[in-house]
């Protein structure tokens, strides 16, 4: 019985290994068309930075900026820090807000002179904006310190703008320092 089935199945795939005749006189139907391939997509860009750090450079920009952009370079990261980042001749917006768009996350700086900065303000709101992770550190000043002020020279769409983000901002936990009673390294290992 096993070798009638063996046979049985040799013969099978005999059948379906041999060729077939074509019998019929007409013409074999034409090749399908090539599957239309998907345009071609621009290679993907790597972000241009990994963590964009927003900060009032009269206030910080030579102590926790800096020291805080050194740490995360010497970590690996790629952080971006105007200073450090961009040369003379660049457009602001043309560098900074790109950064923005591409980094993974946002640090805010915020001091005693953030809210007199347009830049910041808007920085932080386009942070918002793009839904970026922002993690805030309070470089003396309370958050209930931080807030908008109208000097007539900005629209009453920015003023909601940047009030809008800068409350979001301030209701998200990060880190606060006093640099009278501790020293900037300090809060470098508070951030690990």
């Amino acid at each position: 019985m096993q070798q009638r089935c063996a046979s049985s199945a040799v013969n099978l795939c005999r059948k379906i290994l041999q060729p077939h005749r074509v019998v019929s006189v007409r013409p074999p139907p034409p090749p399908p068309p090539p599957p239309q391939q998907p345009p071609l997509q621009p290679p993907l860009r790597p972000p241009l930075c990994d963590i964009f750090i927003n900060h009032r450079g009269v206030d910080t920009k030579r102590t926790i900026a800096g020291l805080l952009h050194g740490h995360l370079f010497r970590l690996g990261l790629r952080p971006f820090l105007d200073s450090m980042n961009m040369k003379a001749g660049d457009k602001l917006f043309g560098k900074i807000d790109p950064a923005i768009r591409s980094c993974k996350l946002g640090v805010a700086i915020f001091s005693p002179n953030y809210c007199d900065s347009y830049f910041c303000l808007h920085e932080l709101a386009l942070l918002m904006e793009c839904k970026k992770r922002v993690v805030p550190i309070f470089y003396d000043v309370k958050p209930s310190q931080l807030r908008v002020v109208d000097y007539g020279t900005r629209s009453a769409e920015e003023l909601e703008r940047f009030s809008w983000a800068l409350e979001e901002a301030k209701y998200t936990v990060g880190l606060t320092f006093d640099s009278f009673q501790g020293y900037e390294t300090q809060l470098l290992i508070m951030l690990g």
